[in-house]
């Protein structure tokens, strides 16, 4: 059994990097999806509204570099390209959304799509006995949980 860098098998990380891929590719176009909705969002709820896609869009672009990086300390080469995300992509795009409540669920959607992810890679990365990969999705998981719950709590209203 071969083992990489971190003392991981070569074999699993390969399959941990793949994952992560579809999870960097996807967590892009949630991140531009937040910065559309950041731009065009209209109405009564502007303001409040407004910062909260920042602050998303903010947490997202963190969380890219995070997997970029694990992908890299995992020995892949993370995808860059805008044709490599769209092709690899679990999410929808959303394109001129304006409304409060059409953005909130297009969050509330990519989040869920997101998690199904995160939690394929926990997975994986349990089986290859990978702590780093593990403790950075389940922190991912427990903060998007939230997410969506709050933002549920908005759509009740």
């Amino acid at each position: 059994m071969e083992l990489n860098s971190i003392g991981l098998e070569v074999e699993k990380a390969k399959e941990l990097n793949s994952k992560l891929n579809v999870l960097l590719s996807s967590f892009q176009v949630y991140y531009q999806n937040l910065r559309g909705v950041h731009w065009n969002i209209r109405g009564r709820r502007f303001f409040d509204l407004h910062i909260k896609f920042e602050e998303l869009y903010t947490d997202a672009n963190e969380k890219v570099d995070m997997i970029a990086e694990r992908i890299l300390t995992l020995g892949g080469k993370p995808l860059h390209t805008f044709e490599d995300y769209m092709s690899v992509s679990k999410l929808p795009v959303g394109k001129n959304i304006s409304v409060d409540v059409e953005a909130i669920k297009l969050i509330v959607n990519s989040l869920k799509e997101l998690l199904v992810i995160e939690r394929d890679v926990l997975d994986i990365s349990g089986e290859a006995n990978d702590e780093g990969t593990n403790s950075l999705m389940s922190d991912f998981i427990a903060e998007q949980e939230k997410t969506i719950w709050m933002m549920n709590a908005w759509l009740e209203e």
